[in-house]
């Protein structure tokens, strides 16, 4: 079953066609258990492991699979209210746990655990949907571990990481999910779901497809935010525009102002909104005799909200920081391509000049050299070096080579 031919929900997944396969029959058997209809035996199981690379639509599949589990007629037809409502978020019996600061706290895993043992409500099934399952902590795994262990009837839960790998998931939760990898997705695949669903023109979709490294979020970003584009552009001049030893620390600067501004922009409306419906549920903002008490509890409260949101503004920061050097790799492996002549597709189709100029000036052993950096750089963010210092030794040896 192609993109072009699925149906519904379905639709929603790009170039992951043995997924869907795999997802849609298991949402067709739970409907039959649904029914008291005899289903095929494995084709529906209790915990699910969503596995693939950055942008392949790991939580996209989670969501999708969850609304044919919730959907009226069985097969996630995107026209009930139990597709309509999983899919915008909204469905009582299917939570979306999204780590806001770095990591999955134990207490917060405990009392998912506690409320995925209830009955559903309105929809078929209790479905938890863990995005970035990799940030779990091993607290929060062991009390995973148990409700995947001894799962309630009726309870799904899709767990989403980047790989099955110890180090992303352990190794006794792995083995009680049924696996589902999903693959990148291929530049066409990526086009058509921009011009279909974003009504993006054909130019700049294929352009967009392109150059996004098979992320299918990156590529809507890039066709439809200049700022986006903007900010790729200004990581795409750092190779060839290290000349001078200050040109280090401007470019330093340059990468985490960046990182910075994307975190800023994608906070700043939902931090205020939330601030603001935390005071008005509390009673922060209320006049007259008997406010005083409400008014220091809800102060509290949007400090302790304050402090959460500091966490996922750095979390949002580390992210976009990590999309600014996964380009800036791909932009050295297309130099190391273009060098020794292999043939492989370029991930910088559009900075095929730039990069030629840097194999004619460079060795294959500093080009090596300088792709190492990166890629150490981005391993020492991830173990918590402060991004300043981890970016600024990176671009030191970006310039020496």
């Amino acid at each position: 079953m192609t993109t072009t031919e699925r149906i519904g929900v379905w639709n929603q997944l790009v170039g992951q066609d043995p997924a869907v396969e795999t997802l849609s029959s298991a949402a067709s058997a739970a409907a039959k258990i649904v029914a008291g209809e005899p289903a095929p035996s494995g084709a529906m199981t209790h915990a699910w492991l969503l596995t693939g690379p950055p942008g392949s639509g790991r939580s996209v599949a989670a969501r999708t699979f969850a609304a044919a589990l919730q959907c009226s007629t069985g097969t996630g037809c995107d026209a009930c209210p139990g597709c309509h409502t999983t899919m915008a978020g909204t469905h009582a019996d299917v939570r979306l746990v999204v780590p806001e600061g770095l990591s999955i706290s134990v207490a917060e895993m405990r009392a998912l655990v506690q409320a995925a043992a209830r009955r559903p409500t309105t929809g078929h099934w209790q479905v938890v949907i863990i995005e970035d399952a990799d940030r779990l902590t091993e607290g929060a795994s062991n009390a995973l571990l148990k409700a995947v262990e001894e799962p309630p009837d009726r309870t799904v839960f899709l767990l989403c990481a980047p790989s099955d790998h110890p180090d992303d998931v352990s190794v006794t939760i792995r083995s009680r999910c049924r696996l589902v990898t999903l693959r990148t997705p291929p530049p066409e695949a990526i086009a058509d779901v921009l011009m279909r669903r974003d009504h993006v023109d054909p130019e700049r979709a294929q352009w967009a497809a392109s150059v996004c490294g098979g992320h299918v979020g990156r590529a809507r970003r890039l066709a439809t935010d200049e700022a986006a584009r903007q900010r790729r552009a200004t990581v795409l001049r750092i190779p060839l525009g290290l000349r001078r030893p200050g040109d280090v620390f401007t470019c330093a600067d340059q990468l985490i102002s960046a990182a910075e501004a994307d975190a800023g922009e994608a906070s700043k409306g939902r931090d205020e909104d939330e601030r603001n419906e935390l005071r008005t549920a509390m009673g922060g903002d209320g006049i007259g005799k008997g406010v005083a008490g409400a008014k220091r509890a809800a102060e509290a409260a949007v400090k302790q909200l304050e402090k959460k949101q500091k966490s996922r503004a750095t979390r949002t920061q580390r992210d976009t920081l990590d999309l600014a050097l996964i380009d800036l790799a791909g932009f050295y492996r297309d130099v190391l391509v273009t060098t020794t002549r292999s043939g492989a597709t370029l991930n910088h189709p559009d900075h095929a000049d730039q990069i030629a100029e840097a194999a004619s000036a460079w060795t294959p052993e500093s080009i090596l050299r300088r792709l190492e950096a990166v890629l150490e750089c981005r391993e020492a963010i991830d173990l918590n070096v402060k991004p300043r210092i981890a970016i600024e030794a990176m671009v030191t040896t970006l310039r020496q080579g």
